[in-house]
């Protein structure tokens, strides 16, 4: 089994000891990701809906960089600061993964990194 770290500059860099993913074994393994804005590095402090889309947007780009995509997605874990948004995001995440539904969890915890409201990560098929 080979394992091959995944970069994109379309997704922010980690801010800590650990790649954006692995590729091993047909799966692709993404670090969580929090709302970083990719071009600037810069934490986005808009909306909670914004900054759910800017995530799903960070994942995404990871996902085509280790040839994978939305549909490709196995296993989805959510991490959320206020269990109150969990319908607000639930409606955009069905947005990014319509019919794909892969298995999720999704929990609330006390902080995140840079105390962000969400941090999201995945496990997906790919190539």
């Amino acid at each position: 089994m080979q394992k091959v770290i995944v970069t994109t500059d379309k997704a922010p860099e980690p801010i800590g000891p650990y790649s954006q993913a692995i590729k091993a074994n047909g799966f692709l393994f993404l670090s969580g990701q929090i709302p970083i804005d990719p071009v600037s590095g810069n934490l986005h402090t808009g909306s909670f809906e914004e900054q759910c889309r800017l995530v799903l947007d960070n994942i995404n780009a990871v996902l085509q960089a280790g040839n994978s995509s939305i549909e490709q997605v196995v296993k989805v874990t959510i991490f959320l600061q206020d269990m109150q948004k969990f319908t607000a995001f639930n409606s955009i995440y069905a947005e990014y993964f319509g019919e794909a539904k892969p298995a999720r969890s999704c929990v609330e915890v006390s902080c995140l990194p840079k105390n962000t409201e969400i941090e999201i990560e995945a496990i997906a098929l790919c190539s």
